[in-house]
């Protein structure tokens, strides 16, 4: 069953707010990462710069659309959103008032629950009712014909532990019904996240018993990235986690493996549409120029994911392409 349900809220001059974070059933993980509810109802736009991280998220809207921007891609508006591996930043807004939950997935775990090559979902924002997932698609699985309905049932649940205990039982079902994920895939993967993207692909081929093209074939299929890629995005999330915690960007480039600072500042700006320097300075921005709403914005307990814009760095991160 679901972890105990961690909730917190609060209300001020610039609205109201409500977030609650669970771990999904043990039987599910490590592939369905967690959950995290959320209730916004502010008194202003809110736009969030979401860099990328290992794994795949899935939204469940209960009523507010969200507009997606990201890279060249048109923007997407849409209450649920499905938003696959990526190696570039997206830039999420809305009116002030959203809920929902949303669920984030290791890759592999995305490949069995939603049947579709992962590679056809990378850098893709779409609507999860445009997948072939076992709503409808997969007999017997669900009583619910579409995502739609299923974030009616969990919006129409009293509390966020009911809703997250909906949420294992529906995944189970699903995954229960799925293509599996290789076991050489999810070990490939696990020795990527451990060593945060530093263990060589050619390294990582023979830990799995496969040849290079072999594994960028699968990691293709059943991750959305190749290897190398997935290695990319797990590096500079390190990084991120290293800025936020202190760590000068000399001293963050050494430990993560880039070659020197101008590395770094370059993978950092060709993922995030930031130099490290902007991205640190706009998540210390102080609470009287940061939008309002919950303090803790990251999608993932521990990384720097996110930045919540405030108008004025608004600006400068558009002009940066993030997003599109």
């Amino acid at each position: 069953m679901t972890s105990a349900v961690r909730l917190r809220s609060g209300q001020g001059p610039g609205g109201s707010w409500e977030t609650a974070v669970a771990l999904p059933d043990p039987r599910l993980r490590p592939g369905v990462i967690s959950y995290r509810g959320i209730r916004l109802a502010l008194n202003r736009p809110r736009r969030r710069l979401e860099a990328p991280i290992g794994a795949a998220t899935l939204l469940l809207g209960f009523e507010e659309p969200v507009r997606i921007s990201r890279g060249s891609r048109p923007p997407v508006t849409l209450v649920s959103v499905y938003s696959g591996p990526a190696t570039t930043a997206a830039l999420g807004e809305h009116g002030g008032r959203i809920s929902g939950i949303e669920v984030l997935l290791a890759p592999w775990a995305a490949f069995t629950l939603f049947g579709t090559d992962q590679h056809e979902l990378a850098d893709r924002v779409v609507d999860p009712d445009d997948l072939p997932h076992a709503l409808g698609a997969r007999r017997g699985t669900s009583r619910w014909s579409s995502v739609g309905e299923l974030s009616a049932a969990l919006a129409a649940l009293p509390t966020w532990t009911a809703r997250f205990g909906l949420l294992d039982d529906v995944f189970t079902r699903w995954s229960a019904a799925g293509t599996p994920s290789s076991v050489r895939v999810v070990r490939a993967w696990s020795e990527l996240l451990r060593t945060g993207g530093a263990m060589p692909v050619p390294q990582l081929a023979d830990e799995v018993g496969w040849g290079v093209r072999q594994l960028e074939s699968r990691f293709r299929e059943q991750i959305g990235l190749g290897p190398k890629a997935a290695a990319r995005v797990l590096r500079l999330q390190r990084a991120r986690r290293l800025l936020a915690g202190g760590r000068s960007q000399a001293d963050t480039a050494a430990a993560c493996g880039f070659y020197d600072q101008a590395h770094l500042s370059g993978e950092f700006r060709a993922m995030t549409g930031c130099t490290p320097r902007e991205f640190t300075l706009a998540r210390g921005a102080t609470p009287s120029v940061a939008p309002p709403g919950p303090p803790g914005n990251d999608r993932m307990a521990g990384e720097a994911t996110s930045l919540v814009l405030s108008p004025d760095r608004s600006a400068v991160f558009s002009k940066t392409g993030a997003g599109g």
